[in-house]
């Protein structure tokens, strides 16, 4: 199989996988980087939400091949050591999680989400279209709001 090197979370990364295994499998089969979740495998949950060279994408949909060289972002990598980056900070200060599984997305997708504008509207914020089965989308969106006001 061809190897595959590229960055995640800052460490570079060597992958012996198929040019077409999904991201989503290499990150968490092969490298034990379980934040971003798998949900549907088809990009329409958005639960596995990560970056690539600062994008948010879909790594359930996203073949390993297409990360040479790149960088890749997930949860895990979102803080600085034990710093929270502002967007995990809001999430905790307004409560947002319930089960907890979609968050490792839904923060992803805020993050870049506020690279793009620092003061989105609510359709830019309902455009992140992530789902979340627990149904916080008003403190997803409170969160996203307050994060956009600290940064």
């Amino acid at each position: 199989m061809p190897l595959h090197t590229f960055i995640v979370n800052g460490r570079s990364v060597t992958v012996d996988a198929p040019d077409d295994l999904p991201l989503l499998w290499v990150l968490r089969d092969m490298l034990g980087v379980t934040g971003p979740k798998y949900g549907c495998g088809v990009d329409v949950c958005k639960a596995c939400t990560s970056h690539l060279d600062g994008v948010d994408v879909r790594p359930c949909v996203v073949p390993v091949s297409a990360c040479a060289g790149k960088r890749v972002t997930t949860i895990e990598g979102l803080a600085d050591g034990d710093r929270l980056h502002p967007v995990q900070e809001a999430w905790l200060e307004q409560d947002v999680a319930q089960c907890g599984f979609c968050q490792p997305g839904q923060i992803m997708a805020a993050v870049a989400l506020l690279k793009r504008t620092g003061d989105p509207t609510d359709e830019d914020i309902d455009a992140i279209a992530n789902i979340c089965r627990c149904g916080t989308y008003f403190k997803i969106r409170e969160a996203i709001r307050a994060a956009a006001a600290r940064m």
